[in-house]
């Protein structure tokens, strides 16, 4: 992961001075923006492994900068964390929907950020590698998703899904009947000592549901326990 090169797109001057040294001590490749219009300039001849992406940017936001970006050939399993000061569940989950991998909620300690993009590119490396050693299609009702393809199919219907809302279902796929912790989830798809709050994946199942629309009460809500695959 040395040679990654890491595009932020961030308008305070001071955390991104203070995320260049951070991200600099990891020997990853920094560029950076300062606004939306700048990060999308700088885009294409970054060809960045993975974007930090601040949601509260003057002119184009974040979110529109994110949409424009996965709508690009070749971006969709390109990781993005999004950084925002509000914490906002909508901004959260419309992020999520629109493709990004993560989010991180200002003020957030640089450490924490750093954990988040290794982790994000280690499973850009590991997903193909994974899906070929798994079986690759899974169905239950309606659903249908081929790991091997990243792909989830609803009938007919396509769904998009980030790298982690995609994670998520796939697990629950492979234990239906289940029930998991919170706690469970992170550490399935994400791997352990990721620093990651519960309400997290709260949000990621939350935006999951959205995507799946009429078909969303497959995953139950266990209360007090976590979450599971309807067998």
């Amino acid at each position: 992961m040395a040679k990654a090169t890491i595009l932020v797109i961030e308008d305070d001057p001071d955390i991104r001075e203070l995320l260049g040294h951070a991200l600099g001590k990891e020997g990853w490749t920094i560029v950076q923006a300062s606004d939306g219009e700048e990060g999308l300039e700088r885009f294409p001849g970054a060809n960045p492994d993975c974007v930090v992406l601040d949601i509260m940017l003057p002119g184009i936001d974040g979110l529109e900068v994110l949409r424009r970006i996965k709508g690009l050939t070749g971006t969709k399993r390109l990781p993005v964390i999004m950084t925002t000061a509000k914490g906002e569940e909508a901004d959260v989950v419309l992020g999520l929907e629109l493709g990004a991998e993560d989010y991180v909620v200002k003020p957030y300690s640089p450490k924490v950020l750093v954990a988040r993009i290794r982790a994000a590119l280690r499973r850009t490396v590991e997903l193909p590698a994974q899906s070929a050693r798994a079986e690759s299609v899974i169905s239950s009702g309606s659903l249908r998703l081929d790991s091997g393809r990243h792909e989830l199919r609803i009938g007919e219907r396509k769904v998009e899904l980030s790298a982690t809302e995609f994670a998520i279902l796939e697990f629950l796929l492979r234990n239906p009947g289940w029930v998991f912790s919170r706690s469970q989830i992170i550490d399935a798809v994400k791997g352990r000592d990721y620093p990651v709050t519960d309400r997290a994946v709260d949000v990621q199942i939350l935006s999951l549901r959205r995507k799946l629309g009429e078909d969303c009460d497959c995953i139950e809500t266990v209360r007090g326990v976590g979450y599971r695959l309807k067998d």
